[in-house]
Parts: C-alpha cells; structure tokens; sequence
C-alpha cells in the first residue's frame, strides 16, 4: 500500500489564547540534589508567533538549552521537572501533556535541532535509516513512497549525491554534512515550530554561514517559526525578529532586534554587545565582563547580576526586579539604561 503525506508549508492552526504559536509563562524548571531541589530555570516567559524567529542568547551556563530541552520535555524526570508555569503550543499545555501525545508532537509539529552534530546522531545506523525513522513515526509514509521521500530531503537540505548518502554512517560524513542531515530530520515532518540549540557549535566559519542560510531558505519556504539559542550575537543580528537574552536562568531582556541592539536597557545586555569583536575603528582589546555567571545552587538573592554589574547598589541586591516595559520591549533592572 502506497500513502503520501502533504510537506508543503503547513497553514495556520490553533494558536494559544494571546495569538502566539508557543507560549511560555512562567517556567520554572528544578533538579533535586543531595542538598535538595534547585532552580535551573527561573519564572521564563516568552512568545513566538507564527512564522517567527525568536533569539535566545546569553553566556554558557545561563539556562538556555535547558529551557530549550524543558519545552520538549526532554530532559529526565526525575531528577528534573518543572515546577511552575505553562507551556502552551496550538492549544495544548505541553508541561501537562501526557507522554503519549508528547511524542507524538515531538518530531512532528515541533522539531529540534540539537547542540552537537557529532553525537547526535547514532553511530550504529545508516543516514537513511535514521532518517526513515522520523518519517516512519509521524508519518503513513511507507515502503517505496518513503523510500522516495528520504533523497528529497537530503537534496532539499543542500547534500548531493543524496542516494550515496543515504547508505552512509555518521562517522564518513564530515561536520557540516552530519549538520544538515539533522536539519533533514528536524524538518522531515513539516514542523510548525523548529527548536534550534547552538545550531552552528564545532563547525568552522564558513559551514556555519552555509548553515545559517539554510536554515533563513528553509523558513521562507515552509513559513515554520523558529526559537534559536546561540552565545553569538552576530548570529541574532542577522537572523532573528526578536531577541531574549538569558542570564543565571531568567529572562532580563526581551525586544525587538534592531531596537534592542540599537539601545540595550540591560547593563548586561550592554556588556554583551560591548565585548563583541569590532571590524571596523581603532583595535584594541576586547571589552569583558567581570567575574562569572553563578551557577544555579549558589545564585544569590536579588538580581544575580548584581555582583557583576557597574551599577547594582542595596536595591539590587535585595530583591530581583520584574521584567516590565512597553512597546515591546522589556527589562529586568531596577536601574535601567535610558
């Protein structure tokens, strides 16, 4: 029996009650430990609309594949789980989803890219196999009409010699090869929603612009939203509509790109963009940020980038500011840049 599914870009479906395609409020995500629960993720809320390209960005250590891997719920309970808020996709409440319908989603109306292209994929299997197993669980593609189907996505991803592919294993492909070939799987089912988690980490300057570019032709067109976690904050300026940026697991900046980029209210937002290397003006040596991000158990009260910032005083310190603004623009400071 032959069956065929429809990959064209995927119309609008059920949005959540503000109009987003996701929409995540007050996400609070803990592990338990031998001295007790601690707070990865800490009250995150954001949203993305459809067709939207949400950055993420912050420091190693800020919270952000964490969030990313929370979405899905892909990280493992226990230890973990989320201790408050929601997460909801096309009317669903994924923190509450039961395991059965979650994998059905995952894969399917939302893919994700993972951090390491290097072991992501399972040495054991041939591309195609791994490929047809995406298809096979989220799909009625069968037998030749599958078979078929897994050339197109290699070709539509920018492989060549895509049958000769197919056969081969992780290990003969190089890094940027093994990439999009996780770009294949991630979009193999039409995703409304693609995670994508350090997409360009290992792989050298130039397959990163390849990958990039594929990633901006893939959106236009299938029309899929997208939330995009980087460190790199030429990657968001040249990529997303809208930026996040992350620190000790909160949210303390959100806006537009262009705007944020132009005027950060955040001063870590600024040391961010500040330590950015420069093509153009005088050389000299890069701008840093003092000390470290505090890792989760020893996050102290108040604002945690208090004991870093050039401008905390005893408010900041002594509670941690909400993240309030308007137009679009948001900030988590109690002595916000003009």
């Amino acid at each position: 029996m032959s069956s065929s599914i429809d990959l064209s870009p995927v119309p609008e479906r059920a949005r959540t009650p503000d109009g987003a395609l996701l929409s995540v409020a007050g996400l609070s995500v803990e592990v338990a430990t031998s001295h007790g629960a601690v707070r990865l993720v800490e009250d995150v809320s954001f949203t993305i609309a459809p067709g939207e390209v949400l950055g993420l960005v912050g420091e190693s250590g800020c919270g952000k594949s964490v969030t990313a891997m929370s979405l899905l719920r892909l990280l493992p309970e226990p230890p973990t789980r989320i201790a408050a808020g929601q997460i909801r996709f096309e009317g669903d409440d994924l923190a509450r989803l039961g395991r059965r319908r979650l994998r059905a989603l995952r894969g399917g109306r939302i893919g994700m890219i993972f951090q390491e292209p290097m072991t992501s994929l399972n040495p054991t299997y041939s591309i195609g196999w791994q490929l047809a197993e995406a298809l096979r669980l989220h799909t009625n593609l069968r037998g030749a009409a599958l078979r078929a189907r897994l050339p197109d996505l290699l070709r539509q991803v920018g492989i060549g010699a895509a049958e000769r592919r197919l056969a081969q294993f992780p290990h003969e492909l190089s890094g940027g090869l093994r990439q999009r070939v996780m770009i294949a799987m991630a979009i193999a089912c039409a995703p409304r929603l693609l995670i994508a988690d350090e997409p360009t980490t290992a792989l050298d300057v130039t397959v990163q612009l390849q990958v990039l570019d594929l990633l901006a032709k893939l959106r236009r067109e299938t029309g899929m939203a997208m939330l995009l976690i980087t460190h790199d904050l030429g990657v968001i300026a040249g990529f997303a509509d809208r930026v996040a940026v992350m620190y000790a697991g909160r949210i303390v900046e959100t806006g537009a790109t262009a705007a944020l980029f132009a005027a950060p209210r955040h001063p870590y937002t600024q040391a961010l963009l500040a330590a950015r290397p420069k093509l153009h003006g005088p050389r000299g040596a890069l701008a840093a940020i003092p000390g470290s991000v505090p890792p989760p158990h020893a996050r102290p009260p108040g604002c945690p980038f208090a004991a870093r910032c050039p401008r905390s005083d005893a408010a900041c310190t002594a509670a941690m500011p909400p993240l309030a603004g308007d137009a679009g623009h948001e900030v988590a400071c109690w002595h916000k840049l003009p």
